[in-house]
């Protein structure tokens, strides 16, 4: 095992720069996420870390060792997927040995080897089977299988669950997270998906147009998102935003919306008198009150079982709130709902940095 040291990382395709200047450190034995948007460069940069992708400026380093120059093979590094890459015409068995069999380790070894990761993965009953035999769930397996047997330093995960349906995904999740908790190896996961960043990572890195926006666990991301951006990409439903004026008077500071609706602003928060602010709340953070908060026409309203999934308009925005109590409001009825404060956001307009303590 081995930390990833990232250190002012560029990536220019031709004079098309799309990685710039990234820096991420990635302790011994911890399972990291990049993820963002489509386009932000988190596979890009994956790949450079695997050597598939050259280094336009800056650093990687393995443990101690600096990789920009060294071959992928010599990198003691295992890559899984977004479309498993097994090769058709072998068996379940031979696929997983297949890189020791390059790497000449005698038979023995192989085959101690592959039983040891076919049964971490379920996967004996399937050694003699052809991936045109196996479920998607399986083949991805098998590819993961096929990485365990090299017993790398680093692991390095390209949206491998993308091509699998919504129930096995979940499955594959818990499937991977006791995988890492069990070897302990380093590894490095890349998704779009914000809900698989936040349920399989230790550390979650958010990239947007080739940059870190911000980096930490998942509920530091949830609870203080250091950005617009961050704070709408994590959590789901999305946080609402309601552009306001921060208003600072003898009773404290407040945000007055544009038909003059006052909120209190949250405890600690930064920012000038007459500062354009931008207020966020999650819908599950919104509470429903007969009198007094920001009154909202209700549009579409959604149970859930355990929840109550209310989509409301104010203005000509939207604003989501979920609760857990059961209602059943009728379109076009006006409701009350009132940010609890000790999970309320505010953020500067201009920048989109966050004001709130």
């Amino acid at each position: 095992m081995a930390s990833v040291t990232i250190e002012a990382v560029r990536k220019n395709f031709g004079h098309t720069a799309v990685l710039h200047g990234v820096d991420i450190a990635i302790a011994d034995g911890t399972f990291t996420v990049l993820v963002g948007p489509s386009g932000c460069g988190k596979s890009t940069l994956l790949r450079m870390i695997a050597g598939l992708e050259e280094i336009s400026g800056g650093e990687i380093r393995i443990g101690s060792r600096r990789v920009n120059d060294v071959p992928p093979k010599e990198r003691d590094i295992a890559m899984v997927f977004q479309n498993y890459a097994l090769y058709p015409h072998m068996t379940v068995r031979d696929n997983m040995a297949f890189a020791l069999m390059l790497a000449k380790h005698d038979k023995a070894t192989i085959d101690e080897k592959v039983h040891r990761a076919a049964d971490i993965l379920a996967l004996t009953p399937l050694l003699d089977r052809y991936p045109r035999q196996l479920s998607g769930g399986q083949r991805q397996r098998v590819a993961m299988g096929r990485a365990i047997v090299r017993d790398p330093q680093v692991f390095l995960f390209d949206e491998p669950l993308s091509n699998l349906d919504a129930k096995l995904r979940v499955a594959m999740r818990t499937e991977i997270k006791e995988l890492h908790q069990r070897l302990k190896t380093t590894s490095v996961y890349v998704t779009h998906d914000q809900i698989e960043a936040m349920t399989m990572g230790d550390t979650i890195v958010v990239m947007h147009d080739g940059r870190v926006e911000q980096t930490g666990s998942p509920l530091e991301l949830y609870d203080r998102p250091a950005n617009l951006f961050v704070a709408g990409f994590i959590g789901s439903p999305a946080m609402n935003f309601i552009a306001g004026t921060l208003r600072r008077g003898g009773d404290g500071a407040s945000v007055e919306l544009d038909d003059g609706t006052r909120l209190p602003a949250p405890p600690a928060a930064s920012g000038a008198d007459g500062q354009a602010v931008i207020y966020g709340a999650r819908p599950e953070h919104l509470a429903l009150v007969a009198e007094g908060g920001m009154p909202v026409q209700v549009a579409v309203v959604e149970p859930t079982g355990a929840d109550t999934l209310v989509s409301c308009r104010r203005g000509g925005g939207e604003v989501l709130a979920v609760f857990r109590e059961r209602h059943a409001f009728a379109p076009g009825s006006t409701i009350r709902v009132v940010p609890d404060l000790q999970h309320a956001h505010l953020f500067d307009a201009a920048t989109g940095r966050r004001l709130s303590g």
